[in-house]
Order: C-alpha cells, then sequence, then structure tokens
C-alpha cells in the first residue's frame, strides 16, 4: 500500500480544472497500418485493435523475453538519427511470444536532456491506437508513460497506476466499461473513493501529486491521439476522485 507523509495545509487557492477536456474524435489514418502491417492493409481497424488484445500477453512476454543487460534504456539524441536497428540477446523461453519490432525515443517536453528514453514496443500497437502519432518518425517527444494500457487495457491496472493505495475489493468490481460508467455516476462511491485517497495521501501536496501524475497521463493520451472509451473514463474517474478528496481534506480544516 502506497503511503505519503502527513502534510497538514489545504490551502483553499489551489485550482484545478474541473474536467479533463478530451479532444476531438480523429480516427487512426490507414496509412499508419500500411506503414508497419501491411497484411493488414484490408482489414477494419476495429477487427485490428480485438486481434491484438487477444494477443496481448503474447507480446508483453515477448517484451520480457529481451535480456536486460544488452537493453540500453537511454540513447544520446546525437546518436538517434544515425541508428536504424539494435541487435538485442533473447532469453529463452518455451511460451510462444511476439518479439517488439520497434523501439520508442520518449523525451520530456521542454527537456534539455542530451538523452532519449528507449522503450521496447510493437509498432502494430502503437499504429492502431494512436492516431496523432506521426508515420515515420525517429523520436516522440512525450510524457514519459507506460504504454502497457495499451496492451492490456485492463483499468484495473491503469486506475492502480493513476491512484495510490486503491481498495483491491473495488478494483475486483472494474470487470467492464458498465462497471466503470457505473461507478462514475454513483455519488457514493466517487465520497467512498476519495476519502480513502485522502487517507492514503493526507495533505496538499501529495494530492497535488496525484493529480499532475493524471494530468500527464492526459497529456499523453491528447498528444498520442489515443480516443479509447476506457481509457478516457478512467482518467475522469481518477480526476473525480483526487479533486473529491481534495474537497474533502480542505473541508476538514
Amino acid at each position: 500500500m502506497a503511503s505519503f507523509p502527513a502534510q497538514p495545509s489545504y490551502p483553499s487557492n489551489v485550482q484545478l480544472p474541473r474536467t479533463l477536456q478530451r479532444p476531438p474524435y480523429a480516427e487512426v489514418p490507414r496509412q499508419n497500418i500500411l506503414a508497419v502491417a501491411p497484411e493488414l492493409g484490408d482489414v477494419a481497424i476495429e477487427y485490428v485493435r480485438r486481434g491484438l488484445r487477444v494477443q496481448a500477453n503474447q507480446m508483453l512476454a515477448g517484451i520480457s523475453a529481451l535480456s536486460p543487460s544488452h537493453l540500453p534504456p537511454s540513447m544520446p539524441r546525437s546518436q538517434l538519427y544515425h541508428t536504424t536497428s539494435l541487435t538485442i540477446p533473447l532469453r529463452p523461453t518455451q511460451h510462444a511470444i511476439s518479439y517488439p519490432t520497434h523501439m520508442l525515443a520518449l523525451s520530456k517536453p521542454s527537456s534539455n536532456d542530451t538523452s532519449v528514453t528507449l522503450v521496447p514496443t510493437h509498432a502494430v500497437v502503437i499504429a492502431s491506437q494512436c492516431a496523432s502519432l506521426p508515420r515515420a518518425t525517429a523520436s516522440v517527444t512525450l510524457p514519459v508513460l507506460s504504454l502497457s494500457f495499451l496492451y492490456t487495457h485492463s483499468v484495473a491496472n491503469l486506475l492502480s497506476a493513476l491512484l495510490p493505495a486503491v481498495p483491491s475489493n473495488f478494483l475486483s468490481t472494474l470487470t467492464s466499461h458498465q462497471a466503470l460508467r457505473g461507478t462514475l455516476a454513483s455519488g457514493p462511491a466517487l465520497h467512498s473513493l476519495s476519502a480513502h485517497l485522502m487517507s492514503s495521501a493526507p495533505g496538499l501536496s501529495a494530492l497535488t501529486g496525484v493529480a499532475q501524475r493524471i494530468a500527464a497521463v492526459w497529456r499523453n493520451a491528447v498528444a498520442l491521439g489515443i480516443h479509447d472509451p476506457e481509457l478516457w473514463d478512467c482518467l475522469d474517474l481518477a480526476w473525480e476522485v483526487v479533486l473529491g478528496a481534495m474537497n474533502l481534506g480542505a473541508g476538514a480544516h
């Protein structure tokens, strides 16, 4: 269970947007799919996404099979445009797996860092879900965020990454998109989650950190052009909970 040191102060002058605005819907360009998987050129993108969900475990196993000792976590920017491939040894496995096809080069916005973070991924996963991702690029400027949701689409895992110490008995109820939306529409459920968050991350400083984490994921989704309804409803739920926790904390003081 995550916990934070107590911060007794809840100033009243902190201002956050009431909601996280969703960008206008944009479909993934067909040429993005063709560029990485020509054999899927005639397949409806929704069917491509459904097929990828079935293969999620195999693809994640493929990423895990890369030898960590030979997988560079970063690369100097100066080498980025001169490197077209990387040779990485594989760890033996007895299971059917799907190895990653590309490395994402990630950098933080407005960063002066001289290196980029390298993240192995499957190009078709990114191309089929990110409408705003350039079709041919060596690096992407994004808030660094785990891309596991694009593989698993696990709302419970994403919510656990956004909010500290979410009750496990609540996470076990998130078995469908309908359950997620039901929580969003339930005042008592939101109040209970907010109260739990306030006790797990007491004080404005800790709660502001949670809000910043959620906002970083929101910026990521906007920058990539991800229009997954479950992702956006999960962000809405996390945002409602953290704002509720701040209001509860301010009212108690």
